[in-house]
């Protein structure tokens, strides 16, 4: 798996099933953590650091393989009080130049990150009196803008989502699948762990979405998303059609993935639509409309790190034409 870059939206995972972590408290320390402790009993502590604070499972592998490399070169002989901001300026140099492997924007980024969030942690814990990896700038790599929908694309989807509605076999499952991405912005992998005991209709006018996660490493992550009015009939049709027994979508996400493609050639968007579209396109308009960005952020389900690119780029997609 490529690690060159840590999951700012995550793709969805196969099977069943983030609002961004607020600030969090500080996760207990082994007691004999100290300035004059070894890298590697440093990295052991951090490790359980991010299981507690319900990293992913792909950026732990990453933060974890990237400190390893810097062991390597520190030749883990010094404590970490020992260690400077001269001494990551100097692994990064020669990360970048002298080690003879390619070292990718993307890669260095990351890189840079790891130690700027493992130092800053020791730091914040008290067992650095101050961060060395605090001042070294933060060189974000650069990355495509991701691809949105158009207003007219989206306006297109639903009409033709509503028309199915009412079509002589009716079918509610675009319109409940297209609704739910574009106001939520959740991801597929959340959006196929959702139970029907997550929807909340107590109020019809103003249903809620618990996102939920089984994984106890996840719990932090969880959410409530507001649903609009509209959603709620739109709901009750599709269960009376579909009969679910537990989840809302008792099938694989192959098969949502072929209802919005479905979706798209029905209504004339050309390349189709994917959840990563709906996903940026929900951000966007929320972004538009004035939502505070610590809000969308939670929103979204994103961690302040991942945050630090997705804002510019939501921002740049949200910014009026030149």
């Amino acid at each position: 798996m490529d690690h060159s870059q840590l999951d700012l939206f995550p793709a969805g995972q196969a099977g069943r099933g983030t609002a961004g972590s607020k600030d969090r408290p500080i996760a207990s320390l082994p007691s004999d953590l100290t300035a004059d402790s070894s890298l590697a009993a440093a990295m052991t502590a951090f490790h359980g650091y991010m299981i507690r604070q319900g990293f992913s499972d792909n950026t732990i592998r990453a933060f974890q393989a990237d400190l390893r490399l810097f062991a390597r070169y520190m030749a883990a002989r010094r404590t970490i009080g020992e260690i400077g901001q001269a001494d990551l300026e100097q692994f990064l140099v020669w990360m970048r130049e002298d080690r003879g492997v390619p070292c990718s924007p993307k890669t260095y980024a990351r890189r840079l990150t790891t130690l700027k969030v493992f130092f800053g942690w020791l730091a914040t814990s008290g067992v650095l009196p101050h961060d060395p990896a605090a001042a070294i700038p933060h060189e974000q790599p650069t990355t495509p803008l991701p691809e949105l929908l158009y207003d007219d694309q989206v306006n297109a989807l639903l009409r033709t989502a509503r028309d199915l509605l009412w079509a002589p076999k009716p079918d509610s499952r675009p319109y409940l699948l297209l609704s739910l991405i574009l106001q939520t912005g959740i991801k597929k992998s959340e959006c196929m762990e959702i139970k029907l005991e997550h929807i909340d209709l107590s109020n019809p006018q103003a249903p809620v979405l618990y996102v939920r996660y089984a994984d106890p490493r996840r719990t932090l992550k969880e959410r409530k998303l507001a649903l609009g009015p509209n959603f709620t009939p739109v709901l009750r049709q599709y269960l009376r059609e579909y009969e679910p027994k537990e989840y809302l979508f008792e099938c694989t996400a192959r098969n949502l993935e072929y209802v919005l493609a479905d979706l798209a050639a029905l209504a004339g968007v050309s390349g189709g639509v994917s959840f990563e579209q709906l996903r940026w396109t929900c951000a966007v308009r929320d972004y538009r409309n004035g939502m505070p960005p610590d809000r969308l952020r939670e929103k979204l389900g994103l961690s302040l790190i991942s945050w630090r690119e997705t804002l510019p780029k939501i921002q740049k997609l949200a910014r009026p034409a030149l």
